[in-house]
């Protein structure tokens, strides 16, 4: 992969390559520690020239035919379905993903776009019935300016779930990426934008740490915020928002629950557990972080998982035979290596892993994990999977249900129906039915309960509608009303 000639190189994206007024910061490859290059950085007065910038484009892109929005995300899908190296590599090399994972997280963009387009073109009110002689509807109408924050895990299809949909419907957006993945979550997408047509103003990516995600926040002309991350962050987020009556929309942590019935088959039960809690390192809002067990089969599915785990590759991801890659940095992996060291001590058995090497933390198995035990109430975000043994399909209930998380659950079962017959009492906002946490398409509302999100849903027509433009009520007569007055 040739860095030299990246755009990019210690720039930011205003509507094209400029120099940031914040200091540059190194893109690491988080496998090696390398060097990769170097993205620029953006301050308070770049937030200022971008969103004034990104306000005057967003009005002339809104009065634009909606099949010139709709050709440009098309004409963005058909140049990276083309050519996927182009985000692949940054996905794998600055966020450490394995090669599938990365591959996947491609399609998902991909996808993205393409619903995007028809977004563009879905019908965008309703006629509604008035007790008077008039024509009366609603008709969503864009906010204007987006501001979106987004993560490191998935940084390209979680910043573009929000950037394609935003302009699709005739907004203008400025993103704000994680620092640790400024490539792949925000450069690589802005190059891909320009090169398929994006007018210059309508997308800003500006690199940069908390104090200019505190900016976005409280900027007084982005009416609407789009956030992905942890729930502490999007306390935060939500209390300034509130303050300043601004639209925001929160898709914070999880702490899913994969739920294995007495009828399930053990061994397809324990391949969705692995996938569910070890895919991309478990670096995944909807990772399985509890696996509820009964204990008619609590041996047979510890014995299965682990084997499972001790059987995974974990290394460099520019190893296509590396099936894990590196955690995100060190602060992260010591968090996770203190979760489960703490639930050892605390009576937790290590059926496998639990050991690391640098970045490289192997796929860990616990057994034993008491409802009281860190290990069993908070999020994770790393390869653990925790196992706690239930009696009762009611007692495993309340077990889902005393997380302050409501993010994803799965239900593995012989009886799919039996299981649908649970949903009512599940507190969630995805549920899986013989599958594992981990899912997500660009056509269904993708959106958590509780301590994981508020605010609105992403994916598909509807749900972008709602969380990427308010809605107008319009009623038109004939001839001008008369009153008494």
């Amino acid at each position: 992969m040739d860095t030299t000639a990246a755009p990019w190189e210690g720039r930011i994206w205003a509507g094209d390559w400029t120099t940031g007024s914040g200091e540059s910061s190194p893109v690491i490859e988080k496998a090696t520690g390398d060097t990769l290059g170097e993205v620029g950085a953006a301050t308070k007065a770049d937030l200022d020239r971008s969103v004034t910038q990104a306000r005057e484009a967003q009005r002339r892109w809104a009065a634009e035919p909606y099949p010139a929005r709709a050709a440009v995300l098309l004409k963005a899908a058909q140049l990276l379905q083309a050519e996927p190296q182009r985000l692949q590599d940054w996905l794998v090399r600055e966020a450490g993903s394995g090669q599938g994972k990365a591959a996947f997280e491609v399609g998902l963009v991909v996808s993205e776009l393409q619903e995007a387009a028809a977004t563009a073109a879905a019908p965008f009110g309703e006629v509604l019935r008035s007790a008077k002689p008039r024509l009366s509807f609603a008709r969503y109408v864009p906010y204007g300016v987006v501001g979106v924050i987004s993560p490191f895990n998935f940084p390209a299809i979680l910043s573009m779930r929000s950037v394609a949909p935003a302009l699709a419907l005739g907004n203008a957006v400025v993103l704000k990426p994680d620092p640790r993945t400024s490539v792949a979550g925000g450069m690589a997408l802005a190059e891909l934008l320009a090169e398929a047509g994006l007018p210059e103003g309508l997308l800003h990516v500006l690199p940069g740490g908390a104090e200019l995600g505190e900016a976005l926040v409280a900027h007084p002309h982005v009416p609407c915020l789009s956030f992905t991350g942890s729930t502490a962050a999007g306390r935060r987020i939500g209390a300034t928002a509130a303050e300043l009556l601004k639209q925001v929309h929160l898709e914070l942590g999880g702490n899913n629950a994969l739920l294995v019935l007495p009828d399930a088959d053990v061994e397809a039960a324990a391949s969705a557990g692995a996938w569910g809690s070890f895919l991309h390192q478990g670096q995944i809002c909807m990772t399985a972080g509890r696996h509820l067990v009964p204990a008619s089969l609590a041996d047979a599915y510890v014995a299965a998982l682990a084997q499972k785990a001790d059987r995974l590759t974990v290394g460099d991801p520019t190893d296509e035979t590396n099936a894990l890659g590196p955690i995100i940095d060190e602060r992260q992996r010591d968090r996770v290596h203190g979760i489960v060291t703490k639930a050892v001590d605390a009576g937790a058995e290590l059926r496998a892993g639990g050991t690391y090497d640098g970045l490289f933390y192997r796929p860990t198995v616990l057994s034993g994990v008491g409802q009281d035990s860190v290990a069993f109430t908070e999020e994770i975000f790393g390869p653990v999977a925790p196992i706690t043994v239930y009696e009762t399909v009611d007692e495993a209930i309340d077990l889902i249900n005393a997380s302050e998380y409501g993010l994803s659950v799965g239900v593995l079962t012989g009886d799919a129906m039996a299981a649908y017959e649970l949903a009512d009492r599940i507190e969630t906002g995805m549920l899986h039915i013989n599958d594992q946490t981990v899912d997500d398409e660009a056509v269904i509302p993708f959106g958590g309960i509780k301590a994981s999100g508020s605010g609105g849903h992403f994916g598909g027509a509807k749900a972008n509608l709602e969380t990427f433009c308010h809605l107008q009520w319009v009623s038109m007569q004939s001839r001008i009303a008369t009153y008494p007055f």
